[in-house]
């Protein structure tokens, strides 16, 4: 179940963070997307340390926490996607297919809400559209329990 998602831009400023959860978890779970950002800066400058190669968008599980899994993408322009989901049992292999195609169209959606003409490049995403949209996401792959 994704209980989190979130868009950082190129200089680590955040864009867009969505939790979908009833409970009050918002601060620890910004608190793990910020955490994330080291792991996939590790990831980005030491390519030869880690398994995916530096072409490859999707950087698979980042971290794991005692309650959640990091997943992260990182699109051509160095904005990152970051996605927290409470499937812990779950094994990798068949979560990357799932999480690449999630990744993809979310990044159609991403790409959709900032080519915007009012949208102004770094700042926050604010897009009622866009909110629906990735709540829309969120429901097709039937990996949330909120709305």
């Amino acid at each position: 179940m994704i209980v989190c998602l979130a868009v950082v831009g190129h200089e680590n400023n955040p864009l867009y963070i969505q939790s979908f959860t009833e409970s009050d978890d918002a601060l620890k779970l910004h608190h793990i997307v910020h955490c994330s950002l080291d792991v996939i800066d590790e990831r980005v400058n030491n390519p030869k340390k880690s398994s995916p190669t530096i072409n490859e968008a999707f950087l698979g599980l980042l971290y794991p926490t005692e309650n959640y899994k990091v997943y992260g993408y990182l699109t051509n322009t160095k904005v990152k996607f970051i996605l927290v989901t409470t499937d812990l049992d779950i094994r990798d292999a068949d979560v990357r297919n799932v999480s690449l195609l999630f990744f993809r169209k979310f990044h159609a959606a991403y790409v959709d809400a900032v080519s915007n003409p009012f949208h102004i490049p770094g700042k926050k995403i604010t897009s009622k559209t866009f909110r629906e949209r990735v709540s829309s996401i969120v429901k097709s792959f039937g990996l949330s329990s909120a709305s």
